[in-house]
């Protein structure tokens, strides 16, 4: 018999708590949200709200996919970076907080400047770049021809003129840039059986993994860009000292969480 939102989110939570998610409250709460079709403030405001008939068989599907550990942003199809909401499945990264400092070095650039996005995925860094800053120039580019699919429906979706290629590392014409801006695979290849079954399981590990040390990737991009180009590179906070020797005048700035996340210089 169907019971209330509260009841519904009660209920979700035991079971994504007894299956090892990290968040099961808020996780319950979304997806509650989502297949019953109202807003989450709901589920807060008027719990005692009952479950139309027709959607439990929705949240159950969606519940199951959790406990799967498939990521909610996966099962929603969509997540939400800065200002924006973009469309993702497992072709692309789910964007994470951390990454909006890269669209923050982009915001300071000077009026009509030009900002190439490399390893764009879902395209949320130069999405949310030309969001903000419409004045600003800006592309993007992804080695997986996939995501770049990814990128570009959502570029349409949100009417913002970017304009995505399939490429590896930093495309020829872009080279001109002002500033290209890069969330790389930055995770070691050690690291990745430690990473969480939502990872390891379901997002695209050539995104994520890039060598012995993680920086095989970013190696690659600051090779390949002409000398004097301007980078901001994402990376781990372990691996910033080892970043900034590979740019000239290279200064790493801190996340949110203040760890060092963004270093910035110029391509030797």
């Amino acid at each position: 018999m169907p019971g209330s939102l509260r009841d519904a989110v009660e209920r979700a939570a035991a079971v994504l708590e007894r299956a090892g998610c990290d968040t099961p409250r808020l996780d319950a709460e979304v997806l509650v949200a989502e297949a019953t079709g109202l807003a989450r403030e709901r589920v807060h405001l008027d719990p005692g709200t009952e479950v139309a008939r027709g959607r439990e068989f929705r949240l159950g599907e969606h519940i199951r996919r959790r406990i799967d550990r498939e990521p909610v942003a996966y099962i929603l199809g969509r997540r939400a970076f800065r200002r924006i909401e973009l469309s993702v499945d497992p072709r692309v990264l789910i964007p994470r907080p951390e990454t909006e400092l890269l669209v923050e070095v982009a915001l300071e650039l000077h009026p009509g400047a030009w900002v190439h996005d490399v390893g764009t995925g879902s395209g949320a860094v130069a999405l949310a770049i030309a969001h903000e800053r419409p004045d600003l120039r800006v592309t993007g580019s992804d080695v997986a021809s996939a995501a770049v699919e990814v990128a570009q429906k959502n570029a349409e979706r949100l009417g913002l003129p970017v304009e995505m290629t399939a490429t590896a590392g930093l495309p020829v014409e872009a080279a001109g840039a002002d500033l290209v801006v890069a969330n790389l695979p930055y995770v070691t290849d050690a690291e990745w059986d430690t990473l969480a079954p939502e990872i390891t399981g379901f997002e695209p590990r050539e995104a994520l993994v890039s060598g012995a040390d993680g920086l095989d990737a970013i190696r690659e991009l600051v090779a390949s860009a002409p000398s004097g180009a301007r980078l901001a590179l994402e990376h781990a906070p372990g691996q910033a000292a080892a970043v900034r020797r590979l740019l000239d005048g290279g200064a790493t700035r801190r996340d949110l969480a203040g760890f060092e996340r963004v270093t910035v210089g110029r391509v030797p």
